[in-house]
């Protein structure tokens, strides 16, 4: 019965490491990643440093899903980051869990 409890924190491990990836996976695919990156700043903002300003803010979501969709400036610099014309807005939202979870 030991093993049990171990399968399924095993497993579940497996899954959120496959979420991550197929996230990371996505912001590639949408070209995020020319811009960013996990743990450093290029041109914009490394997205662990963008989950800590954001950590325990009830609107942040919804407030990320729109600078995603519709670009914005002035929050990281003045570097202004533009609008993503092809990301969906399902796909931002996946996005910005993503990045958000990464603290």
């Amino acid at each position: 019965m030991k093993t049990l409890p171990l399968t399924l924190l095993v497993a579940a491990g497996l899954l959120s490491a496959g979420a991550a990836q197929a996230d990371e996976a996505l912001a590639k695919a949408k070209n995020c990643l020319a811009c960013h990156t996990v743990d450093k700043k290029i041109v914009g903002p490394a997205y662990k440093d963008v989950a800590k300003k954001y950590a325990g803010q009830k609107d942040a979501e919804a407030k990320l899903v729109e600078k995603v969709l519709k670009g914005g400036k002035g929050s990281w610099g003045e570097v202004p980051m533009p609008p993503n014309t092809t990301v969906k807005p399902e796909e931002a939202t996946k996005l910005v869990k993503w990045i958000l979870s990464l603290k």
